[in-house]
Formats: C-alpha cells, sequence, structure tokens
C-alpha cells in the first residue's frame, strides 16, 4: 500500500533541486507503461498522501483502468485541502505534464480492475504510448526535473534521452534512497 523509504528518497531529491519552498510548484504523478511485469502501486499512493503536505500542487495521471485505491484517493484530497494545495486526477499523460516543475512517471498494475495478470497485461498493452519522452518533457517547465524510483523500463517508460538527459535526477534519487534508509535505521536504533 506504501513505500515510505522511496518517498523519503523523493523528497530529499526535490528538496535538493527544487529548494525547500514548494508551495505552488506542480508535481505530476504519472503512469507510464511496462513491459516488464504489473508493478505495485506503492510509490503512485505514498508519493499523492506525502507531496502535499510539502505545500506541492499534485496531479495525478493515468489511464481509466489504473486508478489508486479509494481511501489513499481521498487521504490525498483531505492533504491538499488541509496543506493549501491542489490535487487532480487527469487521463491524459500530455495533460499531466504540462507546467510540472516535477515529472515522476511510473508504471503499476490495474489491480483494482481485475485481479488477473494476463487480463492486467492485456489491459497495460493498449497503453504504449504512455512513455515519457522528450516531446512530453517540453510540456513541462523548463527547469523540469524527471524522476523515477528505478529500475525502469527503459525506451518502454521512459526513452534513454530522457533518463541520460539533464532534466532526469534518478541517479541523484537512487543514492538519496540509501540515505534515507540510514536515517529511518539511525532513529530507530537509538
Amino acid at each position: 500500500v506504501y513505500h515510505p523509504h522511496q518517498c523519503l528518497a523523493d523528497i530529499m531529491t526535490i528538496f535538493e533541486k527544487k529548494g525547500p519552498n514548494l508551495k505552488g510548484k506542480k508535481i505530476v504523478v504519472s503512469w507510464a507503461y511496462a513491459s516488464s511485469y504489473l508493478k505495485p502501486m506503492s510509490v503512485p499512493q505514498s508519493l499523492i498522501l506525502q507531496m502535499p503536505r510539502f505545500g506541492l500542487d499534485v496531479t495525478l495521471a493515468h489511464p481509466p483502468e489504473f486508478k489508486l485505491m479509494p481511501e489513499i484517493m481521498e487521504q490525498a484530497r483531505e492533504q491538499a485541502k488541509i496543506y493549501g494545495g491542489k490535487f487532480e486526477v487527469v487521463d491524459d499523460m500530455e495533460e499531466g505534464f504540462k507546467d510540472a516543475d516535477i515529472v515522476y512517471a511510473k508504471s503499476w498494475g490495474p489491480l483494482l480492475t481485475t485481479q488477473d495478470p494476463e487480463e492486467g497485461k492485456k489491459i497495460q498493452d493498449q497503453y504504449k504510448d504512455w512513455i515519457t519522452d522528450s516531446k512530453k518533457m517540453a510540456l513541462a517547465d523548463k527547469d523540469a526535473i524527471f524522476m523515477h524510483p528505478l529500475p525502469a523500463d527503459r525506451d518502454v517508460e521512459v526513452t534513454s534521452e530522457v533518463m541520460d538527459g539533464p532534466q532526469s535526477v534518478v541517479f541523484d534519487q537512487a543514492e538519496n534512497r540509501m540515505h534515507a534508509q540510514k536515517a529511518v535505521m539511525a532513529l530507530t536504533m537509538r
């Protein structure tokens, strides 16, 4: 349901790249096609819950079959309201990317639509055009960063051009995962 260590690494990376004042900045959490397997929903669910607490406006973009858990969605709406941000859901990747300061694209399975892996794969395969490429990144803010928790399905979820490009912070993000987990361990071992 949740991925707290990844989210800690993500907010650490966002602070490093965008500074501590995130009020009014937009993060798009977008579903992305992946050919490997039907991935869990824990990262996007954690993101939509955590990011409003830091003042970010959250846009969740996904095809209709890839909804997140309703109780998580309701909590995300409440968090945005409490912290004075926005939370919106769109079913168009390009619309989601428009004017985003942070692009976070990641695959997850249609787990609320079907529990059958074969049916899930058929649904997923309808959306092969949900890939982060330079055309979509051009819709975001010119200083936007690209994030992914890794490993990514290269040239399927995200093009190599974007993943290896100047807007990508995926390797800083991966490094910060280690630091975030070490911090949690240090706090729990006192």
